[in-house]
């Protein structure tokens, strides 16, 4: 099994939202309503809205293939690019998606490696993320690697109000 991480650009915008769309549908599905689902998917992941964040220089996308085939994505954000005022200092870790079927295979973790990797790069002395109170694997996976929860923020799915966990980890 070869494993590659691929930075993104517009041009890959079409396979970005595809595997936005799939990631996403296949974590969060069987928790929310299909309406809420709907609402939230044809906002967060139009071509349009990709393209806006991939054009801006304060996010990065990563695609990580298993031999040819795309099995996930991570997205990072700096500076304004951030969903939080967290500073300057910070890098947020938006996404980490990995699809059902090439889960368990250390992807999360070599994605999150990537972002230390960011984050080192461009001299950051935190990193953070928002994670759905009722996503446990995920929330399991933040704390292994080091996380702790420092706060919570609302996050809308469709018109209902759910809970995100604030996780941080400061870089040594």
């Amino acid at each position: 099994m070869t494993i590659t991480i691929k930075k993104c650009t517009v041009e890959d915008v079409n396979m970005l939202q595809e595997i936005s769309y799939e990631t996403f549908n296949e974590t969060f599905k069987d928790q929310n309503s299909p309406e809420n689902m709907t609402a939230y998917l044809v906002v967060a992941f139009t071509i349009e809205q990709l393209k806006t964040e991939l054009k801006n220089t304060s996010s990065h996308f990563f695609f990580v293939f298993v031999n040819t085939e795309i099995a996930g994505y991570l997205k990072v954000n700096i500076d304004d690019a951030q969903s939080e005022a967290m500073g300057a200092e910070s890098l947020e870790v938006e996404r980490i998606y990995v699809k059902s079927q090439y889960q368990k295979l250390g992807l999360g973790k070599q994605l999150f490696n990537k972002a230390l990797d960011v984050s080192r790069q461009l001299n950051k002395k935190k990193i953070w993320l928002g994670v759905w109170e009722k996503n446990e694997n995920a929330i399991a996976f933040y704390k292994r690697i080091g996380f702790v929860q420092t706060g919570s923020h609302s996050f809308y799915m469709g018109e209902e109000e759910q809970i995100d966990f604030i996780m941080t980890k400061t870089i040594l």
